[in-house]
């Protein structure tokens, strides 16, 4: 079997194309691809299928499509497991999976020097695309964040390729190729410092500077930001003609590892204290940098709000994080916030909660696209009096939006030097129910895994009320949204912690860009958890 995603649909059967039916039944075998051996829950897949617009019956109609997609692929492929469903995928069956382990092979090949054999296993896993990945898929909202995080994945593996053949002295051939990258990718900010490098060492020193000063003025015409350091850092060099740049393995200077970063956006001056005091921790370990973002309704608020965002900016600084900042008028700041965290590749978008959502228990228009359309995890705050001073308390239950807030507060935890806690109902003999211990086990022991740190299991009484109970001597509560919140909101559980809890609250909902706790290698994997 051959399933293929890096282009339009297609699943073979050694040399026979199989047909899958209609669009739902295609469109089911890609939500389940991309998440392949992995159960994908049902009310996620009517979700992902039909949106607003869902069926009266929905779970019947997903049983439908099930049925149909069952009978045109072999048997056990695709298989029922509570609470869903899962496809079954053998090693390289997948394009996707053959394009990631290729990927892996090629840098750890160019982290070992051997560049040639690094340049030649990522065109291998370039030559697997054939077109715009699920291109079929091109106008289903479902698919609009996968299809940016598949571009992105291997945007990042043709970086990679490029560095090699940097590094093989190949820049002359590599001139027109980068010039056209650019012009596709304006605010990329790595293939800027590529082109620049090419240019340089092809003896073309003043273009390779103006391609500098076009960089500097697309991100702040576009993104209201100044390059990066090693851009700069870059300019610099080549100002000097540093000897560091011409050929040499593996890089040339100023084209470090990506720089990973979080973005923090706020919509009230008043607010911005209680968002720094849970930013700060985050981009101090591991180090990041932290982007600040003010988005003003009109012009006339521009030019002040610009001045207090440098302001804040300055302060930081001073303090040792690494900030930028970028404040720009926007009349749907939830798509413009959305599409900076996707331009800047950042690991983490953190906002406050408005107001409107703890009032009505659902997001509005704005804020429904920072949650559909932004790749990496969203983390929204719900400020209190009091900073985030004491343990992190995390309410597990093991869904996919809740994985996402154990590791926003085990990386707090680690970061800020407190004690994590995983909360889970106990059990109620009466009701046969046992208790959440053994899946708060299993949350610890990938905090431990990953972090190296442990995870208090915590049983508190079912309901809201145990874990307000449980949270009033925490110093952050950390809360995954319900993966139905595109129909239910927050929830009345949720909606009430949010409302009612003494602790700082972040709301947080997982994206498929993997978080800050991923290492480095996996960035050009299509998604990461902790759990995995």
């Amino acid at each position: 079997m051959e399933f293929r995603v890096l282009g339009p649909l297609e699943v073979w059967d050694e040399d026979r194309e199989l047909s899958l039916g209609g669009p739902k039944p295609r469109a089911l075998l890609a939500v389940l691809l991309l998440q392949a051996n992995e159960v994908v829950s049902g009310d996620r897949l009517i979700d992902e299928l039909w949106g607003e617009d869902s069926p009266e019956r929905a779970a019947a109609a997903l049983r439908v499509n099930v049925s149909r997609l069952r009978k045109a692929l072999p048997q056990d492929v695709l298989a029922t497991r509570s609470p869903g469903y899962a496809i079954r995928v053998e090693p390289d069956e997948l394009d996707l999976q053959r394009f990631e382990r290729l990927v892996d092979e090629g840098r750890s090949l160019l982290a070992r020097g051997l560049t040639a054999d690094a340049s030649e296993r990522l065109r291998d896993a370039l030559s697997l695309w054939r077109g715009p990945a699920l291109a079929d898929f091109a106008y289903e909202r479902f698919a609009h964040t996968a299809i940016a995080r598949l571009e992105e994945i291997r945007l990042a593996a043709l970086e990679l390729r490029i560095q090699a053949d940097l590094a093989l002295g190949r820049h002359d051939e590599l001139v027109g190729e980068l010039e056209a990258l650019v012009a596709e990718h304006p605010l990329r900010e790595r293939l800027r410092a590529y082109l620049m490098t090419a240019l340089y060492r092809s003896g073309r020193q003043a273009e390779a500077l103006d391609a500098y000063q076009d960089a500097r003025l697309a991100l702040l015409d576009e993104l209201g930001i100044d390059p990066n350091p090693a851009l700069q850092e870059l300019e610099r060099a080549i100002l000097r003609q540093d000897p560091a740049l011409d050929v040499r393995a593996p890089a040339p200077t100023g084209v470090r590892e990506a720089e990973r970063s979080i973005l923090v956006a706020t919509t009230h001056e008043g607010r911005v204290d209680a968002l720094l005091a849970v930013a700060e921790p985050l981009v101090r370990h591991p180090p990041r940098v932290m982007i600040l973002a003010r988005l003003v309704p009109d012009a006339a608020e521009l030019r002040p709000a610009s001045a207090w965002l440098e302001e804040r900016r300055s302060a930081l600084e001073a303090r040792g994080v690494v900030a930028r900042s970028a404040s720009f008028t926007s009349t749907a700041p939830g798509e413009e916030l959305a599409r900076l965290a996707t331009e800047l590749d950042v690991d983490l978008l953190l906002a406050d909660a408005p107001d409107e959502l703890l009032a009505d228990g659902a997001p509005d228009e704005q804020l429904a696209a920072v949650l559909a359309d932004t790749p990496c995890d969203v983390a929204l705050l719900v400020p209190r009096d009091a900073t985030p001073e004491g343990p992190v308390l995390v309410p597990f239950g093991g869904a996919e939006h809740e994985w996402a807030a154990v590791e926003l507060g085990a990386w707090f935890a680690r970061a800020a030097h407190v004690p994590l806690r995983l909360a889970g109902a106990a059990a109620v003999p009466e009701h046969g129910r046992r208790d959440a211990s053994r899946l708060l086990s299993h949350g610890a022991l990938a905090v431990q895994r990953v972090l190296g740190i442990s995870a208090e299991p915590l049983l508190t009484p079912p309901g809201e009320e145990g874990m307000l109970e449980a949270s009033r001597d925490a110093g952050l509560l950390v809360v995954g949204l319900s993966t139905r919140w595109h129909r239910e909101g927050l929830g009345p559980a949720r909606l009430r912690l949010a409302r009612e809890a003494t602790a700082p609250t972040l709301l947080v909902r997982r994206g498929l860009r993997p978080g800050g706790l991923a290492p480095p290698t996996t960035l050009t994997r299509f998604t990461w958890s902790i759990r995995t």
